[in-house]
């Protein structure tokens, strides 16, 4: 109901007809995705059904929900698109709600916001809502409140009028307000700064922030300035090198860097001078370093910081963290060519949609003649790789029946257990030999083997969600199968019997006499287990 208001006369047969056309459209396409992308990643323009079909987003979302809450393990195809459909049209949303927020004047902007638009871009498919997220501030602020009212009864802090934008004037009381802090967030709360694991993306995202209690200094930051706005204590975030400080005026206006003492939210609210500023990092650093930031530097140096944990995250294969982080950046400084250049040449890497990546390099020539050799270079080979597909006749299909398939021992869908490095996976392709480059099986001393490179190979999708290549001898039976919780596991199956995969429609067309002996395979293990 909370997209209808009390007040309107709805027609509800119309509304309930559109839901259901809405619902059968959004089956139509989702089915329709495998066989549309199943060799390559969805394109940026995959999604321009669904956003051209004229119903109400909310109708869509809604359906794609119920197919990813479907029980039980089939479906796992559907719910595979779904989910992208899904991450697609919400980061659409949020962009949009970027956009907006970054039109308003700066003194408007709420730092807490910016932060919450951010975590919801990243994390699209998670439950976060600035409404949420303001509660839980709000309910630390009334924790303050009450150790202030222990201390000092009369705090001017303690009864705000409705609507007021509370400002207390007096440094005593605004001493009283960080003390109260500090004790209700680093004594009570036990909040801290992940120094064991400061490079994980989840101390940048303020929903997680509040839940774990932990944090880098600039998302500790925003959580410790919005508190103290709230309670009348107006505190300036600082952009310092290698660690985001807050500052705090103890006098009426400050005239210099040596009128302000710097917070450190990530280390338990110490207040610093400047020389213990420079102690803090380990070097001199001028004025320039101490001055205020407006909200959409902030918002710049969070997705920064996104940015280069994305290119640290070299595990994720789809680089996703890079590509939300290359959005954010972009969308906040369109025409910046070192990001543009970043976001071809990634997906160009990634060997994905070549087409927009032409258009973003049209654009950087445009915006910067001067990288027109990197720019020739990219353009010349996306080209090729464009000229390619074109050339590509269709699914290679693999028949076990061939004489030089006789060697294949295992079959798609079955679940394997590493024998060297103990991982479990499932089998999703193979190849009668290793048809990887010799610098590949060089560097994974491939001559090593028994058999040399010249045995089955097997692509695996492995538990710990990396995609691998591993040979037939090193691989084995699991005796324990269990579900492989890989995000690619819909991509190449529809549906986990309990013992095994069954390849969905795209997978079975390249492996059309995989399905039956995976199924016969399985059979012959668990009876002679039971023997």
């Amino acid at each position: 109901m909370k997209y209808y208001s009390q007040t309107d006369n709805v027609n509800w047969l119309k509304e309930y007809k559109a839901r259901h056309n809405a619902g059968l459209e959004t089956r139509r396409i989702v089915a329709s995705f495998s066989k549309r992308f199943f060799s390559e990643h969805v394109p940026c323009d995959g999604f321009s059904d669904i956003e051209t079909l004229g119903c109400p987003g909310h109708f869509f979302e809604d359906e794609l929900m119920s197919i990813l809450n479907m029980e039980g393990r089939k479906c796992l195809t559907w719910k595979y698109y779904a989910k992208k459909i899904l991450y697609f049209l919400r980061q659409q949303n949020i962009l949009k709600n970027l956009k907006a927020y970054l039109e308003q004047p700066g003194d408007q902007l709420s730092f807490l916001e910016g932060a919450v638009l951010i975590d919801q871009y990243c994390n699209p498919l998670s439950d976060i809502c600035l409404t949420s997220v303001q509660a839980q501030v709000d309910d630390i602020t009334d924790k303050v409140r009450k150790v202030l009212r222990t201390k000092n009864p009369r705090h001017p802090s303690l009864a705000p009028k409705a609507g007021e934008v509370l400002i207390v004037s007096d440094v005593e009381f605004q001493r009283q307000v960080l003390d109260a802090m500090n004790c209700v967030l680093y004594e009570q709360l036990k909040y801290k700064g992940n120094e064991m694991d400061y490079y994980n993306s989840l101390n940048s995202f303020i929903h997680q922030v509040l839940i774990r209690r932990t944090g880098i200094p600039i998302s500790l930051s925003v959580l410790y300035l919005t508190i103290a706005r709230q309670l009348g204590v107006r505190l300036e975030p600082v952009n310092f090198p290698s660690h985001f400080l807050l500052r705090w005026c103890q006098g009426k206006e400050g005239t210099d860097i040596f009128d302000y003492m710097y917070i450190d939210a990530f280390g338990k609210g110490k207040q610093l001078t400047v020389k213990e500023c420079e102690y803090l990092i380990g070097h001199h650093v001028t004025e320039e370093f101490y001055e205020v930031v407006t909200s959409k530097e902030v918002l710049q140096r969070m997705v920064g910081n996104l940015l280069n944990l994305g290119k640290r995250e070299s595990t994720d294969q789809s680089y996703q963290l890079l590509r939300d982080s290359l959005d954010l950046y972009l969308a906040m400084y369109p025409d910046n060519v070192q990001h543009l250049m970043l976001q071809a040449r990634l997906y160009f890497h990634l060997g994905i949609w070549p087409e927009k990546v032409l258009d973003i390099l049209q654009h950087v020539q445009a915006l910067d003649p001067s990288q027109h050799g990197a720019v020739g270079y990219l353009v010349q080979h996306t080209l090729e790789h464009i000229d390619r597909r074109k050339e590509e006749v269709g699914p290679e299909v693999k028949h076990r029946s061939d004489e030089k398939h006789k060697d294949i021992c295992f079959s798609i869908g079955l679940i394997m257990k590493h024998k060297r490095y103990g991982y479990n996976c499932v089998i999703y392709g193979w190849d009668p030999s290793c048809m990887m480059g010799q610098e590949w099986i060089r560097n994974m001393n491939v001559h090593s083997l028994p058999h040399g490179p010249h045995q089955p190979f097997y692509n695996v999708l492995v538990e710990d969600g990396s995609c691998r290549y591993a040979a037939q001898e090193n691989l084995e039976y699991n005796l324990e199968p269990h579900e492989i919780p890989h995000p690619d596991i819909g991509r190449y199956f529809a549906e986990f019997t309990g013992t095994h995969y069954l390849a969905n429609a795209e997978l079975e067309i390249r492996y059309p006499e995989d399905l039956e002996l995976s199924c016969a395979t399985v059979q012959k293990i668990y009876s002679t287990v039971k023997e």
